[in-house]
């Protein structure tokens, strides 16, 4: 038998095509089944992750460091009214992380203060002064959520102004911790082996953690005698979307958050994501797609080009007209944030080229938005298919960073290990995305050492890269029943990819190009059974040119993801193509 997926040893865009799973040329009996198994989990296990629920995957609170430590300062806070403040990041981990908290408990009875610093201003995570302001202002204990775990000199000076301080975060921690009455953190390096399993979640979903272990603190000392309890799952809308915009890997625990808090949203609870979704015009109850491309990229971009408070504040709204005209807020500020976007990707696209065959993409440039360059990582992580760092230059020469990673490849480390060496001012992160601060002149410095640390990790990441195929399709089987068998294994996302499926033999007839140079055909099959296919910006690429000018002779394998065609309803589908080989 051939270790290549239909014979394929080269496609069109260079990579072999494999079985995710061996033996996964066919359609199994239960394709569900078949799609866990791919994605590793154990026959044992199949039951509780076709269904994917809290009960069945939430860990004991207790289990993480300092976690029963936090729980007790909080109830005592509450107990006794104290002045909470919640400190958090601008991004969408940040805002839902801040928000979660923020409702919780101001059903508790407290009306924390809520802090998110300003992305030009202040930059990246607490500074003293930030948090010795909030202990002007009355608080007498502090949450810093998505942020804090090194922030060494911040906390300090908390700590001398007499501010206790809980840091929540999910960021790479460094052997040393910073002064805090408690860090939770799965990714401390003292962690318990049930912690270190839940190094992939979110900062949203410690936070979620947290409040658990607050209610049933404050269950324990019998606080709800006399009132109600929060349902804190009612919370899991801001839960899901956290998880997802922090491309967060959507295993264990994390499947649970996004696949529950799904229900709950479609539900309409939350009064500030129902106006989000209304600006977002979505007209169906928002899917896993929808809370990574449309309704968190409208919380980023307060936290990117306008007031970065602007996410907790819709999210945390009870007011309907408040929250419309604050979405409609956000809506706009995503707009202006994608015509940044677009010219900073081209501009620093341009610079990348040179750079195609390096370890590492780091480009850099005087006047780019800061707000935009973690997305502009991403553009060059995925067009060149290796790890990238976009910087921008201050006027004083100062960079600020950001990168995304590919898999495999553990940028937070190398960032941390960056540091180690006197090569960052500022930097951490985990093993996907980082931020970085770089001193005038030490641009190249840092890229020496990334590239030498960086270099065996990713050409082993690149060396293993190949296309993975989940099912093989006669062209008539290509159709809705099957999207829906398809998402029975959901939901897709980072760690859990969605799954992609190999169709042929199959003639192209009616190939155009359409939109913003999309390619769209159809695929005949020998039987005279056809399908619509898109490729998406690939016009201009070698797979988009193969197709147009296939001969009508052709015959080809074809591999891609398989959507319902929401346009014209009912049972049609067409696959999202990806890549294609020769019959």
């Amino acid at each position: 038998m051939s270790p290549f997926a239909c014979g394929v040893e080269k496609s069109l865009t260079g990579q072999p095509w494999r079985w995710r799973r061996v033996g996964g040329d066919e359609l199994g009996r239960d394709l569900t089944d078949q799609l866990l198994l791919a994605r590793g989990i154990e026959e044992a296990d199949l039951a509780r992750h076709r269904q994917p629920t809290i009960r069945d995957f939430l860990p004991d609170p207790s289990a993480f460091a300092d976690m029963d430590k936090a729980a007790a300062r909080l109830a005592d806070a509450v107990q006794a009214v104290e002045t909470v403040a919640i400190f958090g990041d601008y991004d969408v981990d940040g805002a839902t992380s801040a928000a979660l908290l923020t409702i919780l408990l101001r059903q508790l009875g407290s009306d924390p203060i809520v802090y998110i610093p300003d992305r030009l201003m202040e930059g990246y995570g607490p500074s003293g002064a930030a948090l010795v302001e909030l202990k002007r202002r009355g608080a007498s204990l502090a949450i810093t959520v998505d942020c804090g775990a090194q922030a060494f000199d911040a906390l300090q000076e908390a700590a001398d102004a007499g501010l206790d301080v809980i840091v929540c975060d999910h960021h790479q921690c460094a052997a040393s911790l910073p002064v805090a009455h408690s860090l939770i953190n799965p990714n401390r390096l003292d962690e318990s082996e049930v912690g270190v399993a839940h190094g992939h979640v979110a900062a949203v979903g410690m936070a979620f953690l947290l409040g658990v272990a607050l209610l049933r603190e404050l269950r324990g000392r019998s606080y709800f005698a006399d009132r109600a309890e929060p349902r804190i799952m009612d919370l899991l809308d801001i839960v899901a979307l956290g998880t997802v915009a922090d491309v967060a890997r959507l295993k264990t625990l994390n499947r649970a958050f996004v696949t529950q808090g799904l229900k709950v949203m479609a539900e309409r609870r939350n009064i500030g994501l129902v106006a989000l979704a209304q600006a977002a015009r979505l007209v169906k109850p928002p899917t896993c797609r929808d809370l990574g491309f449309a309704l968190g990229p409208r919380i980023n971009a307060g936290g990117r080009v306008g007031k970065s408070d602007l996410g907790v504040r819709l999210l945390t709204s009870t007011d309907p007209d408040e929250a419309r005209t604050i979405a409609a807020e956000l809506d706009r500020l995503n707009e202006e944030r994608r015509a940044i976007e677009m010219l900073v990707t081209e501009q620093a696209g341009e610079a990348a080229e040179a750079q195609s065959e390096a370890p590492l993409i780091m480009v850099s440039g005087r006047g780019w938005h800061p707000g935009v360059i973690g997305i502009v990582a991403s553009r060059l992580k995925e067009r060149f298919g290796r790890p990238a760092i976009v910087v921008a230059e201050e006027e004083d020469g100062t960079g600020k960073g950001s990168g995304r990673s590919i898999s495999g490849v553990d940028l937070g480390a190398a960032v941390l290990a960056a540091k180690d060496h006197g090569l960052l001012v500022a930097g951490g992160g985990h093993a996907m995305a980082a931020g970085l601060t770089v001193a005038p002149g030490g641009l190249e410095a840092l890229r020496t050492f990334l590239h030498e640390r960086m270099r065996a990790d990713v050409e082993s990441a690149r060396g293993g890269r190949a296309l993975l195929l989940d099912a093989l399709l006669a062209p008539g089987g290509v159709a809705g029943e099957l999207c829906d068998a398809l998402d029975a294994a959901g939901p897709y996302g980072a760690g859990w990819p969605a799954p992609r499926v190999a169709a042929g033999p199959a003639r192209l007839i009616k190939v155009g190009v359409v939109g913003n140079g999309h390619v769209r055909a159809i695929a005949c099959g020998d039987d005279g059974r056809s399908f619509k296919l898109i490729a998406f910006r690939a016009a201009e690429t070698e797979l988009g040119q193969a197709m147009l000018s296939s001969p009508a002779d052709r015959r080809w394998w074809l591999a891609g993801t398989i959507k319902r065609d929401e346009w014209n309803g009912g049972n049609a589908a067409e696959m999202h193509l990806e890549d294609a080989a020769p019959a």
